[in-house]
């Protein structure tokens, strides 16, 4: 009896999934038939079509994805691929969203908030006691791909520039953790110490991975003003990240927690909330003064509010800084993967150029991140699943490709369609292997992950 009432309640829970999937489907099909006979001359309804669509296609794409077990941003990415490319059956009355401004403006904003989002997550007592270990496995998973993807870069496509090659080497030193930590959440295995190494590991490789971007921008940035790239010029870029890095860690260890008291005595409905994402976006903006991401800004004004304990300031009936900043990011950071899609072009992936180049680039960026299991110094430890958990690629690889189609040099862009295609393409292989691969990685040496 509870065995058929069992059965009967699962039944029911995959009928209700059904129906959300066809609902969701139908008012995707009904919104885009209404919306797109109207013509898109008034630039609002044309942004108003295009969120219509894209934020129903983002959440149906990416419930999908999570039910067969894959992380919503993949969803994410292929359903802005799918919208991107419809002219390749005929379909014309969305073309125009690969280039709206207001679309590409919001992702933009996306981006930022989800570089703000990871800096939250990033606590610096974990930065400063992750162990030899972690900073091995990050400096080998940030090194050993850039110079593999430069390699690969070089190989292929001779014709490109210095700037094309390194900035093709700083997508590959990227890695996407958040994929690995469900995963070893999901088997069960985050208290061992494999998963402590690649979760410490993960915090150094996005400060180096963007430390990577910074300067990779900034030579492409002096370049275009005409200054000729020079050793004394890398350390000038270098100097100004970590000038930058500690001015704003400094802010946050004498400003910030004073500010925030203060804030918090005007009991002002919001106000702290308001002045979280005022810092955010200042910092961004004082990014992109002097030469380097907005991204990297966002970053750091997650670090530096992390470490403030919102929970005293805050009034009884208001919720925490990441409960508030959920709404917010939910509605602009699959809009950023999106997009990301949209700009795919799925004819260049007809070439056969392109694939190889595609299939390189994606062996090197398997390579250069299992190598990181060299740098587990314990004896003992599972080196290969350390190995496999950094390889995912994931909203990280995407962010810095999307950094480099806003790149350009003596009007020619750092990344062109085609290899923008054959990053994206790499990117979906990494995400979507590395999590089979790491649950076989603890499976086929039981044991071996202490605690």
């Amino acid at each position: 009896m509870n065995g058929r009432i069992g059965e009967s309640g699962k039944e029911k829970n995959e009928l209700t999934a059904k129906s959300k999937l066809i609902v969701l489907a139908l008012a995707l099909g009904l919104c885009s038939l209404l919306l797109g006979a109207q013509g898109h001359d008034d630039a609002t309804a044309s942004l108003l079509l295009g969120l219509a669509v894209l934020l129903l296609a983002a959440k149906l794409a990416g419930w999908a994805a999570e039910r067969i077990g894959q992380p919503a941003v993949l969803g994410e990415l292929l359903v802005g691929i799918v919208i991107g490319n419809l002219d390749l059956v005929g379909v014309q009355f969305l073309s125009y969203l690969r280039a709206e401004p207001g679309i590409e403006m919001l992702a933009g904003l996306g981006v930022i908030l989800l570089l703000f989002e990871v800096g939250l997550e990033s606590r610096m007592a974990d930065l400063m006691s992750v162990g030899l270990s972690s900073i091995l496995v990050a400096v080998i998973g940030v090194v050993l791909p850039f110079g593999l993807g430069w390699g690969v870069s070089a190989l292929f496509l001779p014709d490109y520039g210095f700037y094309a090659h390194a900035f093709i080497g700083a997508t590959l030193s990227a890695t996407s953790v958040g994929i690995t930590a469900r995963v070893l959440r999901d088997i069960r295995r985050v208290d061992t110490r494999e998963a402590k190494i690649i979760l410490g590991a993960a915090v150094v490789d996005d400060i180096l991975g963007l430390v990577i971007l910074a300067i990779v921008t900034g030579m492409i940035a002096a370049a275009g003003a005409g200054t000729a790239l020079s050793a004394g010029s890398v350390v000038w870029i270098i100097a100004k990240v970590a000038l930058f890095v500690a001015g704003a860690l400094a802010l946050g260890v004498f400003v910030v927690p004073r500010l925030f008291r203060q804030a918090a005595k005007a009991k002002i409905q919001g106000l702290l909330f308001s002045l979280a994402l005022a810092i955010c976006f200042l910092l961004s903006y004082a990014a992109t003064l002097i030469g380097l991401a907005a991204i990297v800004g966002a970053f750091a004004a997650g670090l530096i509010l992390e470490g403030i304990p919102f929970q005293e300031y805050t009034q009884e009936d208001e919720r925490s800084l990441e409960d508030m900043l959920f709404p917010l990011s939910a509605f602009l950071v699959p809009l950023f993967f999106v997009q990301m899609g949209l700009k795919m072009d799925l004819a260049s992936l007809f070439d056969t150029e392109v694939l190889a180049f595609a299939a390189a680039l994606t062996a090197a960026a398997v390579i250069g991140k299992q190598a990181c299991g060299l740098g587990v110094l314990e004896h003992g430890l599972n080196r290969v699943a350390v190995g496999i958990g950094m390889i995912p690629r994931g909203e990280v690889g995407l962010i810095f490709a999307g950094v480099g189609l806003t790149l350009s040099l003596n009007g020619e862009r750092i990344v062109t369609e085609p290899v923008f295609a054959a990053v994206v393409v790499m990117v979906m292989v990494t995400t979507l292997a590395a999590p089979p691969l790491l649950q076989w990685s603890f499976v086929r040496k039981p044991g071996r992950g202490r605690r």
